[in-house]
């Protein structure tokens, strides 16, 4: 029963985010999906693959995945809920329905205690699928005695995932040529952190604005009725917005552990007008802090620009051997969310000082970087002469759309994909470069304007 209930869930998020035109919709169909960057893969479904031109077979992919279904990092997410339940019990504050939720709440971290940031049964069996799907949807890349150079963060929750899918892969196709890395070295572009530009995330512009989108969102005082004897108490005691917010997180985190069904009564403690609530809170803190907000100089996706860089040299060191095979690169999600928005995959490189509109407009983050994201680069050419490389480029194993053009979408031409971005990434460094010697900051230029600013 529990197998059933999951694959229905992960068939919904398929369905749901095709079909929904608000997120409220995209929720109302299943609750879980509202969990942001803790939603749980989709894993169920071969989607359909567009036929390549003639004569073009595939030879290469070039991945950059997420870790799998893990544990809340640390314990100060549950810690905050859970602290002011035991105070408020403490005191004869809590209703019987507090009272319960304060024994989950105790369950819940004595699951996790020891296991933070622990990938999950969930999580390993998720990059199985991955690598399993990825080979039978492109046996050629993977046939004889095909290179798989696989890499990963120092993370152990990605060496993990990255020793998921490549014994999987093994196991199926015992000739396969894996090497597999996890270094500090690989660190510089498989998860650069730039300083300058986490800075500047959250301005005092943007830390405005996100305070008044939120303001409207962040109270629940029917929530407080349920778990409190005095309002009063709660008046004087409880950071209402606090609870509110890291007690359904609690809740909906719990999708990716072996807590999932045993904690699904703490949800319906919220409306569905509750949880979309939450759900538009993260995607507008996602959206400033890791996608191209105007809130902040929209130049946080370039905290990507050396991986993007990579990725370009690699795909050219392949192309210029006789040789098939995959790299794949195991990470995280504030890699692959500005890396799409760097890409501007499906439009995700939207621009706007209006946290209102990221809705309407389709800049929805949960959509990008459930856990075990990926991105897949796939190349394809008639030979190892052809000049005339393409690629098409999967997101969450979906055909996703450049903003380039093509006469062969969803497949692009090489060149036109190098040429395009290998500029944007030279003119991003040149202005940052000007910003630099000039003593601006880099959140207050971007590619329309001259550098403009106070010093620094």
């Amino acid at each position: 029963m529990k197998r059933i209930l999951l694959l229905s869930s992960l068939y919904l998020f398929i369905m749901v985010s095709s079909m929904a035109q608000s997120a409220f919709d995209f929720i109302s169909y299943d609750r879980n999906l509202s969990a942001s960057n803790y939603s749980i893969y989709p894993d169920t479904m071969m989607h359909d693959m567009t036929p390549p031109p003639a004569g073009k077979r595939p030879f290469y992919i070039s991945h950059y995945g997420r870790h799998g279904s893990r544990y809340l990092s640390n314990r100060k997410g549950f810690d905050i809920p859970y602290q002011m339940l035991c105070k408020a019990d403490s005191m004869d504050e809590l209703t019987p329905i507090g009272q319960q939720v304060l024994q989950d709440m105790r369950e819940i971290i004595h699951d996790a205690e020891g296991r933070w940031g622990d990938l999950t049964g969930i999580g390993k069996r998720q990059q199985r699928h991955i690598a399993e799907r990825m080979m039978l949807r492109f046996p050629e890349v993977f046939e004889g005695e095909a290179f798989v150079d696989a890499r990963s963060t120092i993370v152990t929750r990605c060496v993990l995932s990255m020793g998921s899918a490549v014994m999987k892969m093994k196991a199926l196709s015992p000739k396969l040529n894996i090497t597999m890395n996890s270094s500090q070295r690989d660190m510089w572009y498989m998860n650069h952190q730039d300083r300058l530009l986490r800075d500047s995330m959250m301005t005092h512009t943007a830390r405005q604005a996100f305070d008044q989108f939120k303001a409207t969102r962040c109270r629940n005082p029917r929530l407080m009725e349920l778990l409190f004897v005095d309002t009063a108490y709660v008046q004087r005691e409880i950071n209402e917005a606090d609870l509110n917010y890291y007690l359904l997180k609690t809740a909906l985190m719990q999708q990716n552990t072996p807590m999932q069904e045993r904690c699904a009564r703490m949800l319906d403690l919220f409306t569905f007008e509750d949880i979309h609530h939450f759900w538009q809170e993260e995607n507008a803190w996602w959206y400033i802090c890791y996608g191209p907000s105007l809130l902040n100089g929209a130049q946080q996706p370039y905290t990507q620009r050396y991986l993007l860089r990579q990725l370009i040299q690699d795909a050219d060191s392949i192309m210029r051997n006789d040789v098939h095979g995959a790299s794949l690169r195991y990470g995280h999600e504030t890699v692959v969310l500005p890396l799409v928005c760097l890409l501007g995959l499906n439009g995700y490189d939207y621009k706007t000082a209006d946290l209102e509109t990221l809705e309407q407009q389709g800049w929805w983050a949960c959509l990008v970087f459930p856990m075990a994201s990926n991105l897949q680069f796939v190349f394809y050419r008639n030979g190892p002469q052809d000049d005339d490389i393409i690629f098409k480029v999967l997101l969450n194993e979906k055909e996703a759309t450049l903003p380039l053009k093509s006469d062969i979408a969803p497949y692009y031409h090489w060149r036109d994909f190098r040429d395009y971005y290998l500029a944007k990434l030279d003119r991003y460094e040149a202005l940052r470069l000007a910003a630099k010697s000039q003593r601006i900051h880099p959140h207050l230029f971007n590619h329309s304007q001259k550098p403009v600013g106070t010093g620094w």
